[in-house]
Parts: structure tokens; C-alpha cells; sequence
């Protein structure tokens, strides 16, 4: 029987296996190969006396690590690199905060609780470049215009044109990534809630622990795992962010994230240079991973804790 389950596991596992090879693994080892070559999309440069000239071979394009030194000597990757990192890190906070507090709200909702559900987890099935296009509407038409600007509602500049603006940017992107992924979270904060025993609150309130102690003593430390998950998922979706950056500002006014960076250095550069985005591309996924470890592991500690 054993032997049956194995051999019918290879057969319906290959699929999967062999399209993960094709998608994943083959197109990122080249990526990488690429990285440290003269790619121009179509062909291979060489420098030939400090010149760049059509490579007549693969192996004659290998530039070693000028597309790094290059990636990391540009001001246009080094900003948008730290301003990444500010969005990630005030978005992370934003959406796991908002998401947790309404996740709290709805497992005391007795009546509708579905329903709401459904509805906060609607703008996570919008595209990115949907969403971009309509906060586009809301920061300049319905902020700017009608509600807090000079003519509005009321009078509060902060909250006017927020995507011409280099800080108001990134707390528009924070609202505008909030809106999407925090009913997605939500879903993952509730089934962690529903796994907290009942008999522990019980317990907990006969021995005279008021809401607060209740959570940070019990809720929290008990909420590790799915913490951990939404952690996880923030860290990475927050990180690799490009339709919304895209369809919001485009990246002008230094709002560029490194999404959107990588994309721009094909077009930036004449002819494109894809062989520095594929650099710029690496260092991104080696920050990426670096970060989401960290966390992992932080996390995961916490949980062992509790």
C-alpha cells in the first residue's frame, strides 16, 4: 500500500514540480547569471578599452560585479531603497494594528459578523493598479477638492494633493495598502482568536484580570502564530509593492520603491540595462529574504514563550 501511494504521489506531484522549475527556480538562477553580465534584453555588451561593444559571445559579456558596484554607487537606488524601507516599516505597523483591532471588534459581533467580513476583505480581490487609479481620485479630487482643501469642507493642508508630495506619499501609499490587505489579515487574526480556549478567559476573569492584562497577558502571547503569519505576509506584499506605487505616483516626486526602481532602470538607461536591474533585482530579494527571516525568527521565539 505504501509503495502504491508513493508511486501515485510522484506522478501527480510532477506537475506542480516541474511547473515550479520552470517558473521559479530555472528563471531566478538565470536572473542571476544575468546579473553579473552586459544584458541588454536582446543581446551582450563587452568593454572592450573602457567602450561598450556588442559581445560576440555569452562568456565575453561577463562584467563580474559592476552591475553591484554600479547598483550601489546610484543615488536613484539608494533612495529608493531607504524610502522602501520607511514605507515597510510604517505600513507593517499601520495594517497589523488595524487589522488586529478589527479582528477583536468582529469576534464580539454576534449578528452580520459574515457580512462584514466579506466586505472588509473585498478590496484585497481589486488589481493594484485598480486601487492606485481610484486613491488617485480620493487624495486629489475628493481630499484635495472637496473635503480638506483650501476651498473644503475643512482647511487641513496635510491631507491636500498627497501623491505630489515625497512624506504625504508614503502615508497615502500606507492608507492605500491598508485599505487592501488589512481584511485579508483580518481572516488569519479571526481563525487565531477562535483558537484561543475559552476556559483560559474564564479563568482569567475569575481570578480578577481586568481587558488589558487579559490581552497582553493571554490574547497576545496566545496570538504569536497567527502573528507571526500576518508578519510574514505584510512584511513581504509591503516590500514588493509596484502596481499601486505605479498607478499612485508613478514614482515622481522621490516616491520611487524598489519595485518599481528595478522596473525603471530598463527604461532609464539607453540602451536598457538588464543586466543592472537583474543586480538591483538580487540585492532586492537578498534584503527581502534577510528581513523575513529575522522576523520569522523573533516571532517564532515568542510563540515558544507563550
Amino acid at each position: 500500500m505504501e509503495k502504491y501511494y508513493k508511486r501515485w504521489f510522484v506522478i501527480l506531484a510532477s506537475p506542480a514540480v516541474l511547473l515550479f522549475l520552470l517558473v521559479i527556480v530555472i528563471p531566478f538562477i538565470t536572473g542571476v547569471i544575468y546579473s553579473f553580465t552586459g544584458w541588454r534584453g536582446t543581446y551582450f555588451i563587452e568593454l572592450v578599452g573602457g567602450n561598450p561593444q556588442r559581445a560576440e559571445g555569452f562568456w565575453d559579456a561577463f562584467v563580474g560585479f559592476k552591475n553591484y558596484e554600479q547598483a550601489f554607487n546610484s543615488n536613484e537606488f539608494k533612495n529608493a531603497f531607504v524610502y522602501t524601507l520607511k514605507f515597510t516599516f510604517v505600513a507593517v505597523i499601520v495594517i497589523n494594528i488595524v487589522s488586529l483591532s478589527l479582528a477583536l471588534l468582529l469576534s464580539r459581533i454576534q449578528r452580520f459578523a459574515g457580512a462584514f467580513r466579506a466586505i472588509y476583505f473585498l478590496p484585497n480581490l481589486l488589481g493594484g493598479l485598480a486601487l492606485g487609479f481610484i486613491w488617485g481620485f480620493v487624495f486629489e479630487i475628493v481630499f484635495s477638492q472637496i473635503l480638506f482643501g483650501s476651498n473644503g469642507l475643512i482647511s487641513i493642508p496635510f491631507l491636500t494633493h498627497m501623491t505630489q508630495d515625497n512624506v504625504k506619499a508614503l502615508f497615502a501609499l500606507v492608507m492605500l495598502a491598508t485599505w487592501q490587505m488589512a481584511g485579508y489579515m483580518l481572516l488569519i487574526y479571526i481563525n487565531g482568536l477562535n483558537n484561543i480556549p475559552a476556559d483560559v478567559y474564564e479563568a482569567a476573569k475569575i481570578d480578577g484580570s481586568n481587558g488589558t492584562n487579559t490581552f497582553f497577558k493571554i490574547t497576545l502571547p496566545m496570538l504569536m502564530p497567527s502573528i507571526t503569519i500576518v508578519f510574514f505576509l505584510t512584511l513581504a506584499n509591503c516590500f514588493k509593492l509596484l502596481d499601486q506605487n505605479v498607478a499612485l505616483t508613478n514614482g515622481n516626486f522621490g516616491t520611487r520603491l524598489l519595485s518599481l526602481q528595478i522596473l525603471q532602470t530598463t527604461q532609464d538607461t539607453v540602451p536598457p540595462n538588464y543586466g543592472l536591474a537583474q543586480a538591483q533585482a538580487v540585492i532586492f530579494f537578498v534584503l527581502i529574504a534577510v528581513v523575513a527571516l529575522i522576523q520569522l525568527s523573533i516571532t517564532k521565539k515568542r510563540e515558544v514563550e507563550a
